[in-house]
């Protein structure tokens, strides 16, 4: 397999990035949700409007990771205010980590996650969280397996369906 690359994503990337986060969050979730909660929450969420907002806040980052110049998945993490709970100026959330399907099991995952560690240790941050669907035993183990604990749990809206997402840390001291 060639090797795949991270690279950090502008406003240049906004269309790419509509693209890949759409059909990564279709492709995680569609199954376990309603078609219109499913298009009201990608055309919502996934909104140039949001994107370009997201894209132009200091304290959110995102990355692209590449595979011969295809986008195969992405990151997002967010520090200080853009975090979407806890606030910590001294927490660094992982929003979201996602792989397109037919690149599960090859490591793309893990070196995003890789990249957001990087960053949480580079701004010097103490802890590292997330929320991650409570029906998504998958991404549960991959973040127990890098060292994860659940803390607390809250609820995630999908249209108008209440998912509960389980929040889960990791200290790096």
């Amino acid at each position: 397999m060639q090797q795949i690359t991270v690279r950090k994503i502008t406003t240049a990337d906004i269309i790419e990035l509509q693209k890949i986060g759409k059909l990564t969050f279709s492709e995680t979730f569609s199954s376990g949700n309603s078609e219109e909660n499913m298009k009201d929450y990608l055309e919502d969420g996934f909104s140039t409007e949001k994107l370009r907002a997201e894209l132009t806040d200091h304290n959110a980052e995102f990355y692209f990771a590449e595979l011969n110049g295809k986008t195969i998945g992405y990151l997002k993490v967010n520090a200080g205010e853009s975090q979407t709970e806890i606030k910590d100026n001294n927490a660094l959330e992982i929003e979201r980590i996602y792989v397109l399907k037919e690149y599960h099991g090859k490591k793309v995952g893990q070196i995003l996650y890789d990249k957001a560690i990087e960053l949480a240790n580079e701004k010097n941050v103490e802890y590292v969280w997330l929320g991650v669907w409570e029906e998504n035993p998958r991404a549960i183990r991959f973040y127990e397996k890098n060292g994860f604990k659940a803390f607390d749990k809250h609820v995630f809206k999908l249209g108008n369906d209440e998912q509960t997402d389980i929040m889960m840390k990791l200290n790096l001291n």
